[in-house]
């Protein structure tokens, strides 16, 4: 009975792994890799700052992932995966936009002049 289960199981992931292997798969994982690094981006970037931190690579491979992801699901037609995708990618580029309108905001912003912290000083 386990040899039989066994067998199963091994024919089941030889069909997914194996016999299914083309190119689209290979982009689905190459996009899902991708994806999967944002969270590596943004864990080592909060360690670093001791707070939580949603840095610009974030977004970029967010949008990157997202975009192969959603190409995967369309050639796949998997309506689940389209809408979920679809939806995320413009979210990824929403905040992208956000994230650079505010550099640009802080860039042309003039410089306050700094105040001594006694009155009189400069």
């Amino acid at each position: 009975m386990l040899v039989d289960i066994a067998q199963a199981i091994g024919d089941y992931l030889h069909e997914i792994f194996v016999r299914n292997l083309d190119w689209w798969v290979l982009l689905g994982v190459a996009a899902q890799i991708l994806f999967t690094a944002r969270f590596v981006v943004q864990w080592i970037a909060s360690e670093r700052a001791g707070r939580s931190v949603v840095p610009l690579a974030f977004w970029l491979l967010s949008i990157g992932g997202g975009a192969l992801l959603l190409i995967y699901a369309l050639y796949r037609k998997d309506p689940v995966f389209v809408l979920g995708q679809g939806f995320g990618v413009f979210v990824y580029l929403r905040n992208v936009y956000f994230v650079l309108n505010e550099r640009s905001r802080l860039v042309k912003a003039p410089a306050r002049r700094r105040r001594s912290p006694v009155r009189g000083r400069k």
